[in-house]
């Protein structure tokens, strides 16, 4: 087997790259092993400064990184290369906090000492994604590593590029050899890793269907895992909202990569006070979206990340319209080479409709018509997702305890785009997974935390 990436914006080959084989596998796995045994000793000191060299080296190379991003999996240049600059940002916090997270907790007892400490597990595997082919890696990878454990790198087969670099990047800041190492294996062979003894927990970033084969097989085996799986997310958009600013903040939400984010706004869900100037509204805005070449500047919508992502998605707009969705605006194939979808729009989107149980990855938004507050609520939570939601209103107050009591998802937003921030946890209940990515959570998820008792 070889892995082939594919410029989703022309459809042609770029390069293809050799499956790792099992032997090869075999060996990498107790390098990183025994890598781990001596990384785990490195002062608190020495591994924020490696990792305060890793987010240098992001920053400094953010261009060819962003470049590199752009040509295998299509997102606008501005935004990849922004991607790899957020990834620095993250190095950045945690080299800073790193040794407070995982500082021993005092706990007074019966004994002369008591308190708990956090150590590393040891081998991690990260399973991870094409649509943020560096953020989502680094995110992960960055605390773990920090805790003292080694990271095998399982990416997307449609970004090889993105994982060569990424090892590649984690050498030249100086990591030890073979802490960080990638691996080019399919799903039979994932799963045999997971199954080594000496790796001891995984980290998946994918679909549901993946959550479910990856926590089945870990659970198996008495292994941790973190999952962070698909997302339908709700924006509410109330009847006293600032509606062009709730406007613009949807829009975004749904164009950022191509809309291809687990956690961008993808249901709007709109009372019927404002239902019509909303629909107009952002009709007008995603008409304006420039679709073209990712490399362009002035792009804000590229390809998607292959044609088969592609036909797909526009599978499930076609099944929405016939299943009674409105088509607003969008929803047609462009006869051109790669894997390009305009952005669309579909309106009165209803229970049943493919468009309000599924999740569309891709620049499509859907409105939801409901009559007042409580059914927006209602219908915002009817979704086996829970990833993010986001609520617009100007009763800040109401906003948030809507926000924090109401909606039943990981990361809710007031009056902003559900995001990603170094500082927060990051993660979702229901079938959008559990575990907690980034802030002091993200880097405690896989240590041991240990007692200890002394008397």
């Amino acid at each position: 087997m070889t892995f082939m990436a594919i410029n989703p914006a022309t459809g042609e080959a770029i390069a293809t790259y050799a499956e790792t084989s099992s032997g090869q596998v075999a060996r990498i796995i107790e390098r990183a092993h025994q890598a781990h045994l001596g990384w785990r000793g490195e002062p608190g000191a020495e591994r924020a400064a490696r990792l305060t060299a890793l987010g240098a080296l992001l920053r400094e190379r953010a261009h060819d990184y962003g470049q590199l991003m752009t040509v295998e999996m299509g997102k606008p240049l501005a935004q990849a290369v922004a991607e790899a600059e957020k990834c620095g940002w993250v190095c950045d916090y945690y080299a800073e906090n790193a040794e407070r997270f995982l500082a021993p907790v005092p706990a007074p007892t019966d004994a002369a000492t008591s308190y708990w400490v956090h150590r590393p597990l040891g081998v991690v595997l990260g399973i991870m994604p094409w649509n943020f082919p560096f953020w989502q890696v680094v995110r992960f990878a960055a605390p773990a590593i920090t805790a003292g454990n080694a990271i095998l790198l399982k990416h997307a087969p449609c970004v090889p590029g993105c994982a060569e670099a990424l090892e590649a990047l984690f050498a030249d800041a100086g990591y030890p050899a073979g802490l960080f190492a990638n691996l080019f294996i399919d799903v039979e062979a994932t799963g045999e890793v997971i199954d080594h003894e000496l790796v001891r927990a995984v980290s998946l970033t994918g679909s549901v269907r993946a959550g479910r084969a990856v926590a089945s097989r870990a659970g198996a085996a008495i292994k941790k895992c973190v999952l962070e799986l698909g997302g339908s997310d709700p924006s509410l958009v109330l009847a006293d909202a600032d509606l062009d600013a709730a406007v613009a903040s949807c829009a975004l939400g749904r164009l950022f990569n191509s809309g291809q984010s687990c956690v961008a706004a993808k249901r709007f869900v709109v009372v019927d006070a404002i239902r019509d100037a909303f629909e107009q509204k952002l009709t007008a805005r995603l008409e304006a979206a420039t679709m073209g070449d990712p490399m362009d500047a002035g792009t804000e919508l590229g390809p998607l990340a292959r044609v088969d992502l592609r036909d797909a998605l526009h599978d499930q707009v076609q099944r929405s319209v016939a299943g009674g969705a409105r088509l607003v605006m969008g929803g047609s194939v462009p006869d051109r080479p790669g894997a390009w979808y305009p952005a669309t729009l579909l309106a009165d989107v209803g229970s049943g409709m493919v468009a309000y149980q599924e999740e569309l990855f891709g620049p499509v938004a859907s409105i939801l018509p409901v009559t007042d507050e409580d059914e927006a609520i209602k219908v915002a939570n009817d979704t086996p997702y829970g990833l993010g939601a986001s609520v617009y209103t100007s009763d800040v107050e109401r906003g948030e305890y809507i926000a924090s009591e109401l909606l039943d998802a990981g990361n809710c937003f007031v009056n902003g785009i559900v995001k990603s921030d170094p500082r927060l946890p990051f993660g979702g209940t229901k079938e959008s997974g559990y575990g907690r990515e980034l802030s002091p959570l993200g880097i405690l998820e896989f240590t041991n935390t240990k007692t200890v008792w002394v008397k």
